[in-house]
């Protein structure tokens, strides 16, 4: 009996150590992302400091008194020009990470990316249509979304026609989606006025938050947080999946309802940050891994972890893609630049980790 009392009691108190270990590191990447923000928010052509955006959060508090327009200026830096890149940053680099780490989860592959079923090169399309109708923004985000999904959709559509829900299957799928709907873009990109059209669309496939309003986030940011929380709540069913179908069968495990419904939440995030800003690669393929690095394998951590880095990784571009030079730089090209290196560097470790 005081042998098990004991045992009981190394269990618990390594349970406990291990839960303050989680607490405090998520308050850490918590405080990480909140710096991260602050930072986004003084960087720019017309440069603030950490002071100047406490005034002027003060002010709008009405805890301190700031002349009319000193305070015009800071609220159209701030809250008109500033906030809503930072916003659409942070929600865009969290979904793009949680979307690659989620799909690496399920198709059991450190190589796998959002764009594996497709997404990305269906919303390119849709983009690019909407671009070649008229070039309305809001037909723009509608295309792109839908047709993200619809890509998606006939990547899955083939692997169950052929294979069920076989990983292999899936991929080949998604491998004959993105290849169909990359020709439908060229398509359009071939019949695009040379002068008007597709210089436009050319610009936008390679990414920009330069149009993302407070509103665009309204709606899209309920669907990407949910599917992030969502993700992580699932973190050890895809645990158990990265054990086999046989095994997570064996551990109670629905494989086929769990695989889908996470590629359903990941291609939704997906589809969502396409619509918003175009095409940015690179995030969701080596973000993951350097959170693996940082927190370990396990999903139910890696979510979170993936989120918050994702989003520092994606405020860092968009800081140097409006600041390094004196045309803003398209921040798909950016991240593309940094996540290369970036990814050579953690590629041995995380290599480790996999195999």
């Amino acid at each position: 009996m005081l042998i098990s009392a004991t045992a009981m009691s190394f269990v618990f108190s390594i349970e406990s150590r291990s839960t303050a270990s989680h607490l405090v590191r998520g308050l850490a990447l918590a405080a990480l992302v909140a710096a991260a923000m602050l930072a986004a928010l003084s960087l720019g052509r017309y440069p603030l400091g950490l002071g100047d955006i406490a005034q002027f959060l003060l002010a709008s508090l009405g805890f301190v008194d700031l002349a009319k327009p000193r305070y015009d200026l800071l609220f159209n830096v701030i809250v008109e020009i500033r906030l809503p890149r930072v916003l659409a940053a942070t929600l865009i680099g969290a979904a793009l990470a949680v979307s690659g780490a989620a799909y690496q989860a399920v198709f059991r592959n450190p190589l796998v990316s959002p764009d594996i079923l497709g997404v990305l090169s269906g919303a390119a399309f849709g983009a690019a249509t909407g671009f070649l109708l008229g070039g309305d923004q809001t037909v723009v985000e509608i295309l792109a979304f839908v047709m993200g999904l619809a890509a998606a959709g006939v990547g899955v559509f083939i692997a169950r026609l052929f294979g069920g829900a076989a990983i292999i299957m899936l991929v080949l799928g998604g491998m004959i989606s993105g290849a169909f709907f990359a020709a439908l873009l060229s398509l359009v990109k071939f019949v695009a006025d040379p002068y008007n059209q597709l210089p436009v669309i050319v610009y936008w496939l390679m990414g920009s938050l330069a149009n993302v309003t407070l509103s665009q986030l309204g709606w899209a940011a309920a669907p990407i947080c949910f599917g992030i929380v969502a993700i992580a709540g699932l973190g050890r069913g895809l645990d158990a999946l990265a054990m086999g179908d046989d095994e997570a069968r064996a551990l109670g495990v629905p494989v086929a309802s769990l695989r889908f419904g996470v590629i359903a939440a990941a291609t939704l995030m997906s589809a969502l940050t396409v619509s918003l800003a175009g095409v940015i690669g690179w995030v969701g393929l080596f973000i993951p891994h350097v959170a693996r690095l940082v927190v370990g394998p396990s999903n139910s951590t890696l979510t979170p972890a993936s989120a918050a880095l994702g989003a520092v990784f994606m405020l860092a571009a968009d800081a140097l893609a409006r600041s390094i030079g004196k045309v803003e730089l398209p921040i798909g090209v950016v991240t593309q630049l940094l996540g290369i290196p970036a990814f050579l560097l953690v590629l041995s470790r995380a290599r480790r980790n996999w195999i």
